[in-house]
Protein backbone atom coordinates (compact mmCIF):
# COMPACT_ATOMS: atom_id res chain seq x y z
CA UNK A 1 0.00 0.00 0.00
CA UNK A 2 1.29 3.46 -1.06
CA UNK A 3 0.98 6.33 1.77
CA UNK A 4 0.41 10.04 1.00
CA UNK A 5 3.91 11.22 1.27
CA UNK A 6 5.54 8.97 -1.21
CA UNK A 7 2.15 10.04 -3.91
CA UNK A 8 2.76 13.68 -3.19
CA UNK A 9 6.69 13.21 -4.05
CA UNK A 10 6.56 11.53 -7.02
CA UNK A 11 3.79 13.94 -7.85
CA UNK A 12 6.42 16.84 -7.35
CA UNK A 13 8.97 15.45 -9.87
CA UNK A 14 6.19 14.78 -12.20
CA UNK A 15 4.93 18.26 -11.84
CA UNK A 16 8.67 20.34 -11.92
CA UNK A 17 9.31 22.42 -14.80
CA UNK A 18 12.02 22.10 -17.14
CA UNK A 19 14.19 25.56 -16.52
CA UNK A 20 17.44 26.50 -17.64
CA UNK A 21 19.42 25.75 -14.88
CA UNK A 22 20.74 22.40 -16.25
CA UNK A 23 23.09 21.20 -13.44
CA UNK A 24 20.03 21.59 -10.70
CA UNK A 25 17.62 19.90 -13.82
CA UNK A 26 19.64 17.04 -14.17
CA UNK A 27 20.08 16.74 -10.54
CA UNK A 28 16.26 17.00 -9.99
CA UNK A 29 15.65 14.56 -12.74
CA UNK A 30 17.95 12.09 -11.86
CA UNK A 31 16.41 11.79 -8.47
CA UNK A 32 13.14 11.78 -9.59
CA UNK A 33 14.57 9.21 -11.78
CA UNK A 34 15.81 6.98 -9.18
CA UNK A 35 12.43 6.88 -7.00
CA UNK A 36 10.67 5.83 -10.18
CA UNK A 37 13.30 3.08 -10.23
CA UNK A 38 13.07 2.42 -6.99
CA UNK A 39 9.35 2.19 -7.08
CA UNK A 40 9.99 -0.49 -10.00
CA UNK A 41 11.71 -3.06 -8.57
CA UNK A 42 9.87 -4.26 -5.86
CA UNK A 43 9.64 -1.24 -3.29
CA UNK A 44 13.16 -2.03 -2.15
CA UNK A 45 12.92 1.24 0.96
CA UNK A 46 9.58 -0.42 1.95
CA UNK A 47 9.74 -2.67 4.94
CA UNK A 48 7.40 -6.08 5.31
CA UNK A 49 4.63 -4.02 6.79
CA UNK A 50 4.02 -1.90 4.37
CA UNK A 51 5.59 1.51 5.53
CA UNK A 52 7.73 3.65 4.17
CA UNK A 53 11.39 4.64 6.04
CA UNK A 54 10.96 7.78 7.54
CA UNK A 55 14.53 8.44 7.64
CA UNK A 56 14.79 8.15 3.88
CA UNK A 57 11.49 10.01 3.34
CA UNK A 58 12.84 12.93 5.76
CA UNK A 59 16.39 12.88 4.43
CA UNK A 60 14.55 13.40 0.52
CA UNK A 61 12.02 16.01 1.22
CA UNK A 62 14.68 18.13 2.91
CA UNK A 63 17.20 17.89 -0.63
CA UNK A 64 13.95 18.66 -2.04
CA UNK A 65 13.61 21.63 0.03
CA UNK A 66 17.31 22.63 -0.21
CA UNK A 67 16.92 22.54 -3.95
CA UNK A 68 13.94 24.51 -4.20
CA UNK A 69 15.12 27.19 -1.74
CA UNK A 70 18.62 27.32 -4.48
CA UNK A 71 16.23 27.50 -7.42
CA UNK A 72 14.28 30.08 -5.77
CA UNK A 73 17.71 32.43 -5.26
CA UNK A 74 19.58 31.49 -8.42
CA UNK A 75 15.44 32.84 -10.16
CA UNK A 76 15.50 36.13 -8.17
CA UNK A 77 18.97 36.92 -9.15
CA UNK A 78 18.22 36.12 -12.87
CA UNK A 79 15.37 38.41 -12.67
CA UNK A 80 17.31 40.82 -10.60
CA UNK A 81 20.34 41.11 -13.34
CA UNK A 82 17.44 41.14 -15.93
CA UNK A 83 15.86 44.13 -14.44
CA UNK A 84 19.30 45.99 -13.89
CA UNK A 85 19.73 45.45 -17.67
CA UNK A 86 16.39 46.78 -18.46
CA UNK A 87 16.60 50.04 -16.49
CA UNK A 88 20.23 50.82 -17.59
CA UNK A 89 18.94 50.05 -21.39
CA UNK A 90 16.10 53.21 -20.48
CA UNK A 91 17.92 55.20 -18.92
CA UNK A 92 20.60 55.51 -21.46
CA UNK A 93 17.92 55.60 -24.29
CA UNK A 94 16.22 58.25 -22.27
CA UNK A 95 19.15 60.08 -22.41
CA UNK A 96 19.52 59.66 -26.20
CA UNK A 97 16.09 61.93 -26.32
CA UNK A 98 15.78 65.08 -26.94
CA UNK A 99 15.92 66.72 -23.16
CA UNK A 100 13.43 69.42 -21.97
CA UNK A 101 14.77 73.05 -22.10
CA UNK A 102 16.81 73.67 -19.13
CA UNK A 103 16.58 77.31 -17.98
CA UNK A 104 20.68 78.45 -17.58
CA UNK A 105 21.50 81.63 -16.45
CA UNK A 106 24.19 81.65 -19.17
CA UNK A 107 21.90 80.41 -21.88
CA UNK A 108 22.43 81.86 -25.13
CA UNK A 109 19.75 84.14 -27.22
CA UNK A 110 19.90 81.48 -29.92
CA UNK A 111 17.70 81.71 -33.38
CA UNK A 112 15.05 78.44 -34.45
CA UNK A 113 17.10 77.69 -36.90
CA UNK A 114 20.57 77.79 -34.53
CA UNK A 115 18.60 75.89 -32.05
CA UNK A 116 17.56 73.11 -34.27
CA UNK A 117 21.62 73.04 -35.68
CA UNK A 118 22.52 72.32 -32.18
CA UNK A 119 19.91 69.59 -31.55
CA UNK A 120 21.08 67.80 -34.31
CA UNK A 121 24.88 68.65 -34.51
CA UNK A 122 26.85 65.03 -33.75
CA UNK A 123 31.03 65.15 -33.94
CA UNK A 124 32.00 63.58 -37.18
CA UNK A 125 32.42 59.81 -35.63
CA UNK A 126 29.24 59.63 -33.10
CA UNK A 127 27.40 61.34 -30.63
CA UNK A 128 29.07 62.76 -27.70
CA UNK A 129 28.88 62.53 -23.66
CA UNK A 130 25.19 63.36 -22.78
CA UNK A 131 24.74 65.01 -19.27
CA UNK A 132 21.86 64.13 -17.09
CA UNK A 133 21.02 65.24 -13.73
CA UNK A 134 21.87 62.64 -11.25
CA UNK A 135 23.55 62.53 -7.93
CA UNK A 136 27.09 61.24 -6.69
CA UNK A 137 27.11 57.42 -5.91
CA UNK A 138 28.58 58.10 -2.28
CA UNK A 139 26.01 60.13 -1.63
CA UNK A 140 23.30 58.26 -2.25
CA UNK A 141 25.44 55.34 -0.41
CA UNK A 142 25.90 57.28 2.60
CA UNK A 143 21.94 56.89 3.30
CA UNK A 144 22.43 53.49 4.30
CA UNK A 145 23.40 53.06 7.86
CA UNK A 146 25.80 50.11 6.69
CA UNK A 147 27.86 52.16 4.33
CA UNK A 148 27.91 55.08 6.90
CA UNK A 149 29.13 53.12 9.21
CA UNK A 150 32.25 52.33 7.46
CA UNK A 151 33.03 56.13 7.17
CA UNK A 152 32.79 56.95 10.97
CA UNK A 153 35.33 53.56 10.47
CA UNK A 154 37.61 55.75 8.95
CA UNK A 155 37.23 58.78 11.22
CA UNK A 156 37.56 56.67 14.20
CA UNK A 157 40.69 56.08 12.60
CA UNK A 158 41.76 59.55 11.88
CA UNK A 159 40.83 59.85 16.06
CA UNK A 160 43.20 57.30 17.04
CA UNK A 161 46.07 58.74 14.69
CA UNK A 162 46.21 62.10 16.93
CA UNK A 163 45.79 60.83 19.94
CA UNK A 164 48.78 58.62 19.42
CA UNK A 165 50.78 61.20 17.61
CA UNK A 166 50.09 63.71 20.24
CA UNK A 167 50.60 61.01 23.06
CA UNK A 168 54.01 60.05 21.70
CA UNK A 169 54.95 63.89 21.15
CA UNK A 170 53.87 64.35 25.05
CA UNK A 171 55.96 61.38 26.03
CA UNK A 172 58.97 62.87 24.05
CA UNK A 173 58.91 66.49 24.31
CA UNK A 174 56.88 66.52 27.74
CA UNK A 175 53.87 69.31 26.76
CA UNK A 176 51.80 68.97 23.51
CA UNK A 177 53.49 69.95 20.32
CA UNK A 178 50.57 70.53 18.22
CA UNK A 179 52.93 72.44 15.54
CA UNK A 180 52.07 70.88 11.35
CA UNK A 181 55.57 71.79 10.58
CA UNK A 182 55.33 68.91 7.30
CA UNK A 183 52.19 71.02 6.07
CA UNK A 184 53.64 73.95 6.14
CA UNK A 185 56.68 72.92 4.60
CA UNK A 186 54.33 71.37 1.69
CA UNK A 187 52.52 74.23 1.03
CA UNK A 188 55.18 76.81 1.21
CA UNK A 189 55.51 79.59 -1.14
CA UNK A 190 51.16 79.98 -1.19
CA UNK A 191 51.73 83.49 -2.52
CA UNK A 192 53.70 82.78 -5.58
CA UNK A 193 51.53 79.91 -6.21
CA UNK A 194 48.56 81.80 -6.04
CA UNK A 195 49.94 84.26 -8.22
CA UNK A 196 51.20 82.17 -11.26
CA UNK A 197 47.65 80.19 -10.86
CA UNK A 198 46.15 83.56 -11.71
CA UNK A 199 48.00 84.41 -14.44
CA UNK A 200 47.55 80.48 -16.09
CA UNK A 201 43.57 81.34 -15.33
CA UNK A 202 43.63 84.35 -16.99
CA UNK A 203 45.89 83.26 -19.97
CA UNK A 204 43.14 80.50 -20.57
CA UNK A 205 39.90 82.20 -20.49
CA UNK A 206 41.49 85.05 -22.76
CA UNK A 207 43.51 83.14 -25.37
CA UNK A 208 41.56 80.34 -26.33
CA UNK A 209 38.55 82.02 -26.81
CA UNK A 210 40.05 84.99 -28.70
CA UNK A 211 41.71 82.97 -31.11
CA UNK A 212 38.55 81.00 -31.87
CA UNK A 213 36.42 84.31 -32.33
CA UNK A 214 38.91 85.55 -34.49
CA UNK A 215 39.47 82.53 -36.57
CA UNK A 216 35.40 82.24 -36.70
CA UNK A 217 35.58 85.18 -38.83
CA UNK A 218 38.10 84.33 -41.29
CA UNK A 219 35.45 81.47 -42.11
CA UNK A 220 32.53 83.35 -42.92
CA UNK A 221 33.69 83.43 -46.48
CA UNK A 222 34.88 87.10 -46.90
CA UNK A 223 38.31 86.22 -46.46
CA UNK A 224 40.10 83.64 -48.90
CA UNK A 225 42.42 80.94 -48.56
CA UNK A 226 40.46 79.86 -45.12
CA UNK A 227 42.26 76.66 -44.51
CA UNK A 228 45.50 78.60 -44.44
CA UNK A 229 43.72 81.09 -41.91
CA UNK A 230 43.10 77.66 -40.07
CA UNK A 231 46.72 76.19 -40.24
CA UNK A 232 48.12 79.65 -39.09
CA UNK A 233 45.66 80.07 -36.14
CA UNK A 234 45.92 76.18 -35.12
CA UNK A 235 49.69 76.53 -35.10
CA UNK A 236 49.14 79.39 -32.74
CA UNK A 237 47.00 77.60 -30.71
CA UNK A 238 49.49 74.36 -29.98
CA UNK A 239 52.46 77.24 -29.19
CA UNK A 240 50.22 78.52 -26.17
CA UNK A 241 49.24 75.17 -25.32
CA UNK A 242 52.98 73.99 -25.82
CA UNK A 243 54.86 77.22 -24.39
CA UNK A 244 52.32 79.65 -22.46
CA UNK A 245 50.79 76.43 -20.53
CA UNK A 246 53.11 74.05 -20.93
CA UNK A 247 56.62 75.44 -20.25
CA UNK A 248 56.21 78.38 -18.34
CA UNK A 249 54.19 77.52 -15.10
CA UNK A 250 57.06 74.22 -15.12
CA UNK A 251 59.33 76.63 -15.34
CA UNK A 252 58.30 79.13 -12.45
CA UNK A 253 57.87 75.87 -10.06
CA UNK A 254 61.37 74.46 -11.06
CA UNK A 255 63.31 78.02 -10.94
CA UNK A 256 61.49 78.54 -7.43
CA UNK A 257 62.19 75.35 -5.96
CA UNK A 258 58.10 74.84 -4.82
CA UNK A 259 57.47 72.13 -1.88
CA UNK A 260 55.81 68.85 -3.22
CA UNK A 261 52.01 70.13 -2.85
CA UNK A 262 52.71 73.61 -4.16
CA UNK A 263 53.60 71.53 -7.04
CA UNK A 264 51.13 69.66 -7.15
CA UNK A 265 48.58 72.60 -7.56
CA UNK A 266 50.42 74.35 -10.31
CA UNK A 267 51.38 71.11 -12.31
CA UNK A 268 47.18 69.68 -11.79
CA UNK A 269 45.85 72.73 -12.73
CA UNK A 270 48.24 73.47 -15.46
CA UNK A 271 47.40 69.98 -16.94
CA UNK A 272 43.32 70.55 -16.17
CA UNK A 273 43.72 74.02 -18.15
CA UNK A 274 45.06 72.53 -21.07
CA UNK A 275 42.59 69.54 -21.33
CA UNK A 276 39.81 72.13 -20.96
CA UNK A 277 41.17 74.35 -23.53
CA UNK A 278 41.69 71.23 -26.28
CA UNK A 279 37.96 70.11 -25.15
CA UNK A 280 36.64 74.28 -25.73
CA UNK A 281 38.00 74.24 -29.59
CA UNK A 282 37.23 70.73 -29.85
CA UNK A 283 33.66 71.19 -29.69
CA UNK A 284 33.49 73.84 -31.56
CA UNK A 285 35.44 73.99 -34.14
CA UNK A 286 33.93 71.40 -36.11
CA UNK A 287 30.38 72.84 -35.36
CA UNK A 288 31.78 76.27 -37.12
CA UNK A 289 33.09 74.04 -39.86
CA UNK A 290 29.61 72.47 -40.37
CA UNK A 291 28.07 75.77 -40.63
CA UNK A 292 30.27 76.81 -43.21
CA UNK A 293 29.63 74.34 -45.25
CA UNK A 294 25.95 74.34 -44.96
CA UNK A 295 25.32 77.52 -43.89
CA UNK A 296 21.52 77.42 -42.95
CA UNK A 297 21.65 80.42 -40.50
CA UNK A 298 23.00 83.98 -40.90
CA UNK A 299 25.60 83.21 -38.49
CA UNK A 300 27.77 80.82 -36.59
CA UNK A 301 26.99 79.97 -33.23
CA UNK A 302 29.93 81.23 -31.15
CA UNK A 303 29.82 80.57 -27.66
CA UNK A 304 29.42 83.86 -25.28
CA UNK A 305 31.96 84.03 -22.81
CA UNK A 306 30.30 83.64 -19.42
CA UNK A 307 29.72 79.96 -20.72
CA UNK A 308 33.29 79.39 -21.50
CA UNK A 309 33.88 80.74 -18.27
CA UNK A 310 31.19 78.87 -16.58
CA UNK A 311 33.24 75.66 -18.16
CA UNK A 312 36.48 76.81 -16.84
CA UNK A 313 35.00 76.42 -13.33
CA UNK A 314 32.73 73.58 -13.54
CA UNK A 315 33.26 70.07 -12.66
CA UNK A 316 34.04 68.43 -16.01
CA UNK A 317 36.26 68.50 -18.77
CA UNK A 318 34.02 68.33 -21.77
CA UNK A 319 32.30 71.47 -22.80
CA UNK A 320 28.91 72.07 -23.62
CA UNK A 321 26.94 75.71 -23.89
CA UNK A 322 24.27 74.21 -21.59
CA UNK A 323 24.83 71.66 -18.82
CA UNK A 324 22.19 70.44 -16.46
CA UNK A 325 21.46 72.80 -13.37
CA UNK A 326 19.86 72.19 -10.31
CA UNK A 327 17.55 74.85 -8.94
CA UNK A 328 19.16 76.27 -5.84
CA UNK A 329 22.39 76.14 -4.01
CA UNK A 330 22.97 74.43 -0.52
CA UNK A 331 25.88 76.11 0.87
CA UNK A 332 25.39 73.82 4.25
CA UNK A 333 26.73 70.67 1.83
CA UNK A 334 28.75 73.06 -0.09
CA UNK A 335 30.31 73.68 3.99
CA UNK A 336 30.21 69.77 4.23
CA UNK A 337 32.65 69.17 1.47
CA UNK A 338 34.70 71.73 2.08
CA UNK A 339 35.42 70.47 6.24
CA UNK A 340 36.09 66.65 4.75
CA UNK A 341 38.52 68.01 1.97
CA UNK A 342 40.24 69.48 5.14
CA UNK A 343 39.69 66.41 7.18
CA UNK A 344 41.41 64.44 4.45
CA UNK A 345 44.36 66.95 4.26
CA UNK A 346 45.13 66.61 8.23
CA UNK A 347 44.25 62.45 7.95
CA UNK A 348 47.12 62.35 5.41
CA UNK A 349 49.27 64.41 7.11
CA UNK A 350 49.30 61.89 10.31
CA UNK A 351 49.43 59.09 7.33
CA UNK A 352 52.50 60.13 6.55
CA UNK A 353 53.81 61.14 10.04
CA UNK A 354 53.11 57.99 11.70
CA UNK A 355 53.25 55.49 9.20
CA UNK A 356 55.57 56.63 6.45
CA UNK A 357 58.35 58.90 7.73
CA UNK A 358 59.71 57.06 10.68
CA UNK A 359 60.01 54.00 8.17
CA UNK A 360 61.92 55.39 5.22
CA UNK A 361 64.51 57.92 7.06
CA UNK A 362 65.68 54.76 8.26
CA UNK A 363 65.26 52.32 5.21
CA UNK A 364 66.49 55.24 2.28
CA UNK A 365 70.04 55.03 4.81
CA UNK A 366 70.27 51.33 4.11
CA UNK A 367 71.72 50.15 1.27
CA UNK A 368 69.45 48.84 -2.01
CA UNK A 369 68.93 44.88 -1.72
CA UNK A 370 66.14 42.49 -2.58
CA UNK A 371 65.22 41.75 1.33
CA UNK A 372 65.00 45.10 1.72
CA UNK A 373 62.55 46.20 -1.04
CA UNK A 374 59.96 43.23 -0.55
CA UNK A 375 59.84 44.76 3.30
CA UNK A 376 59.59 47.97 2.16
CA UNK A 377 56.65 47.33 -0.45
CA UNK A 378 54.83 45.11 2.12
CA UNK A 379 55.41 47.70 4.72
CA UNK A 380 53.75 50.00 2.28
CA UNK A 381 50.60 49.25 1.52
CA UNK A 382 48.56 50.11 4.71
CA UNK A 383 49.92 53.88 4.01
CA UNK A 384 49.52 53.68 0.27
CA UNK A 385 45.55 52.31 0.43
CA UNK A 386 45.12 54.87 3.00
CA UNK A 387 46.14 57.63 0.40
CA UNK A 388 44.50 56.55 -2.10
CA UNK A 389 40.81 56.29 -0.61
CA UNK A 390 41.79 59.71 0.75
CA UNK A 391 42.56 61.13 -2.20
CA UNK A 392 39.58 59.31 -4.13
CA UNK A 393 37.40 60.80 -1.44
CA UNK A 394 39.16 64.30 -0.79
CA UNK A 395 38.90 65.29 -4.60
CA UNK A 396 37.07 63.17 -6.56
CA UNK A 397 34.20 63.05 -4.49
CA UNK A 398 34.09 66.05 -1.88
CA UNK A 399 36.29 68.90 -4.06
CA UNK A 400 34.21 68.32 -7.31
CA UNK A 401 30.94 67.92 -5.46
CA UNK A 402 31.55 71.35 -3.56
CA UNK A 403 31.97 73.50 -6.98
CA UNK A 404 29.47 71.35 -8.73
CA UNK A 405 27.25 72.27 -5.79
CA UNK A 406 28.27 76.27 -5.93
CA UNK A 407 28.02 76.15 -9.74
CA UNK A 408 24.27 74.33 -9.24
CA UNK A 409 25.75 71.43 -11.98
CA UNK A 410 23.65 69.07 -11.94
CA UNK A 411 25.42 66.34 -13.24
CA UNK A 412 27.90 64.67 -10.14
CA UNK A 413 28.77 61.11 -12.24
CA UNK A 414 32.42 61.96 -11.26
CA UNK A 415 33.01 58.37 -10.44
CA UNK A 416 31.29 55.17 -10.44
CA UNK A 417 31.27 51.64 -8.64
CA UNK A 418 34.97 51.24 -8.82
CA UNK A 419 35.25 48.93 -6.02
CA UNK A 420 32.97 46.75 -7.25
CA UNK A 421 35.33 45.93 -10.11
CA UNK A 422 36.42 42.51 -11.41
CA UNK A 423 38.41 44.14 -14.11
CA UNK A 424 40.93 46.39 -14.74
CA UNK A 425 39.61 47.38 -17.76
CA UNK A 426 36.00 48.55 -15.76
CA UNK A 427 38.29 49.60 -12.95
CA UNK A 428 39.86 52.20 -15.42
CA UNK A 429 36.37 53.29 -17.31
CA UNK A 430 35.04 53.86 -13.43
CA UNK A 431 37.37 55.12 -10.83
CA UNK A 432 37.59 58.78 -12.54
CA UNK A 433 34.92 59.17 -15.09
CA UNK A 434 35.93 62.76 -15.89
CA UNK A 435 39.48 62.22 -16.87
CA UNK A 436 38.08 58.81 -18.50
CA UNK A 437 35.48 60.84 -20.75
CA UNK A 438 38.22 63.13 -22.12
CA UNK A 439 40.83 60.39 -22.69
CA UNK A 440 37.89 58.15 -24.57
CA UNK A 441 36.26 61.52 -26.75
CA UNK A 442 39.24 63.57 -27.71
CA UNK A 443 42.10 60.93 -27.63
CA UNK A 444 40.55 57.11 -28.19
CA UNK A 445 37.60 58.38 -30.86
CA UNK A 446 39.53 60.85 -32.55
CA UNK A 447 42.62 58.36 -33.07
CA UNK A 448 39.93 55.69 -34.54
CA UNK A 449 37.89 58.15 -36.58
CA UNK A 450 41.32 59.59 -38.03
CA UNK A 451 42.31 55.53 -38.87
CA UNK A 452 38.33 55.15 -39.57
CA UNK A 453 38.02 52.51 -36.81
CA UNK A 454 41.32 49.97 -38.36
CA UNK A 455 44.14 50.19 -35.22
CA UNK A 456 41.79 49.84 -31.86
CA UNK A 457 44.34 48.12 -30.02
CA UNK A 458 47.15 50.82 -31.31
CA UNK A 459 44.01 53.42 -30.10
CA UNK A 460 44.01 51.66 -26.53
CA UNK A 461 47.99 51.85 -26.43
CA UNK A 462 47.91 55.27 -27.41
CA UNK A 463 46.04 56.28 -24.46
CA UNK A 464 47.57 54.19 -22.11
CA UNK A 465 50.85 55.92 -23.06
CA UNK A 466 49.08 59.52 -23.19
CA UNK A 467 48.27 58.93 -19.38
CA UNK A 468 51.52 57.28 -18.30
CA UNK A 469 53.28 60.23 -19.80
CA UNK A 470 51.54 62.32 -18.07
CA UNK A 471 51.03 61.04 -15.13
CA UNK A 472 54.49 60.27 -15.28
CA UNK A 473 55.44 64.32 -15.38
CA UNK A 474 53.70 65.37 -12.87
CA UNK A 475 55.64 63.35 -10.11
CA UNK A 476 58.81 64.06 -11.68
CA UNK A 477 58.45 68.07 -11.57
CA UNK A 478 56.40 68.12 -8.22
CA UNK A 479 59.03 65.56 -6.77
CA UNK A 480 62.08 66.74 -8.29
CA UNK A 481 63.55 63.68 -9.60
CA UNK A 482 62.59 61.26 -12.40
CA UNK A 483 61.96 57.30 -11.08
CA UNK A 484 59.35 56.16 -13.67
CA UNK A 485 58.08 53.45 -11.32
CA UNK A 486 54.27 54.88 -12.46
CA UNK A 487 54.91 54.72 -16.16
CA UNK A 488 56.47 50.88 -15.92
CA UNK A 489 53.58 50.03 -13.86
CA UNK A 490 51.15 51.85 -16.50
CA UNK A 491 52.66 50.83 -19.40
CA UNK A 492 53.99 47.21 -18.17
CA UNK A 493 51.05 46.02 -15.52
CA UNK A 494 48.41 48.41 -16.50
CA UNK A 495 48.13 47.08 -20.42
CA UNK A 496 48.60 43.48 -19.37
CA UNK A 497 46.07 43.56 -16.38
CA UNK A 498 43.50 45.24 -18.75
CA UNK A 499 44.02 42.36 -21.15
CA UNK A 500 43.93 39.31 -18.91
CA UNK A 501 41.52 40.72 -16.30
CA UNK A 502 38.87 41.84 -18.94
CA UNK A 503 35.16 42.82 -19.08
CA UNK A 504 34.55 38.90 -18.74
CA UNK A 505 36.25 38.26 -15.80
CA UNK A 506 33.27 37.81 -13.57
CA UNK A 507 32.57 36.34 -9.87
CA UNK A 508 33.87 37.50 -6.39
CA UNK A 509 37.69 36.05 -7.01
CA UNK A 510 38.22 38.33 -9.67
CA UNK A 511 37.67 41.25 -7.30
CA UNK A 512 39.50 40.05 -4.86
CA UNK A 513 42.44 39.44 -7.55
CA UNK A 514 41.89 43.09 -8.76
CA UNK A 515 42.18 44.59 -5.01
CA UNK A 516 44.77 42.60 -4.21
CA UNK A 517 46.84 43.73 -6.88
CA UNK A 518 45.71 47.53 -6.82
CA UNK A 519 47.13 47.38 -3.17
CA UNK A 520 50.64 45.90 -4.09
CA UNK A 521 50.58 48.56 -6.78
CA UNK A 522 50.23 51.53 -3.68
CA UNK A 523 52.91 49.88 -1.88
CA UNK A 524 55.14 49.50 -4.49
CA UNK A 525 54.52 53.04 -5.59
CA UNK A 526 54.96 54.63 -2.28
CA UNK A 527 58.04 52.71 -0.99
CA UNK A 528 59.94 53.62 -3.94
CA UNK A 529 59.14 57.43 -4.54
CA UNK A 530 59.71 57.25 -0.33
CA UNK A 531 63.40 55.65 -0.97
CA UNK A 532 64.01 58.35 -3.96
CA UNK A 533 62.74 61.35 -2.25
CA UNK A 534 64.74 60.73 0.91
CA UNK A 535 68.15 59.30 -1.17
CA UNK A 536 68.27 62.39 -3.06
CA UNK A 537 68.29 64.49 0.40
CA UNK A 538 70.56 62.20 1.82
CA UNK A 539 72.85 61.68 -1.11
CA UNK A 540 72.91 65.00 -2.90
CA UNK A 541 75.64 65.19 -6.09
CA UNK A 542 76.83 68.41 -6.59
CA UNK A 543 77.66 68.39 -10.76
CA UNK A 544 75.50 65.62 -11.74
CA UNK A 545 75.57 64.21 -15.44
CA UNK A 546 72.73 63.60 -17.69
CA UNK A 547 72.90 59.26 -16.90
CA UNK A 548 73.44 60.61 -13.53
CA UNK A 549 70.07 62.57 -13.23
CA UNK A 550 68.04 59.54 -14.88
CA UNK A 551 69.78 56.74 -12.55
CA UNK A 552 67.53 56.50 -9.06
CA UNK A 553 69.93 57.69 -6.38
CA UNK A 554 68.48 55.02 -3.79
CA UNK A 555 70.11 52.21 -5.71
CA UNK A 556 73.63 53.27 -4.83
CA UNK A 557 73.00 55.79 -1.97
CA UNK A 558 73.53 54.46 1.84
CA UNK A 559 75.37 55.87 5.14
CA UNK A 560 79.16 55.52 3.63
CA UNK A 561 77.93 57.71 0.50
CA UNK A 562 76.32 59.98 3.24
CA UNK A 563 79.14 60.63 5.73
CA UNK A 564 81.40 61.51 2.66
Amino acid sequence: MESGDDSVLRSRCRALPKMPTSDLDSSLDGECGQEKYQQGNGDSHITSNGKIEVKHVISKKLQLKRKAEYLKGDLMRQFDSQVNDFMDSLIEESVSLEPAPIPAVFSPTLSEKERSKLRHFQPPHGQGKQFVSRRSLLDELFEVNHIRTIYHMFIALLILFILSTVVVDFIDEGRLVLDFDLLVYAFGQFPLVMSTWICMFLSVLVVPYALFCLWSQTQSGSYSHPRLYSFLFGSVFLLYQVLGLGFLPTYVVVTNSFPPASCFIIILEQVRLMMKAHSFVRENVPRLLAWATDRTSPGPVIPQVSQYLYFLFAPTLIYRDKYPRNPVIRWSYVATKLLQVLGCLFYAYYVFVRLCIPQFRSISLQLFDLRAMVLCVFNSILPGVLILFLGFFAFLHCWLNAFAEMLCFADRMFYKDWWNSTSFANYYRTWNVVVHDWLYYYVYRDFLWMSQKRFRPAAMLFVFTVSAIVHEYILAICFGFFYPVLFCLFMCFGMMFNFILHDQRKGPIWNIIMWTSLFLGQGVIICLYSQEWYAQRYCPLNEPSFLELLKPRSWSCQRGFMAE
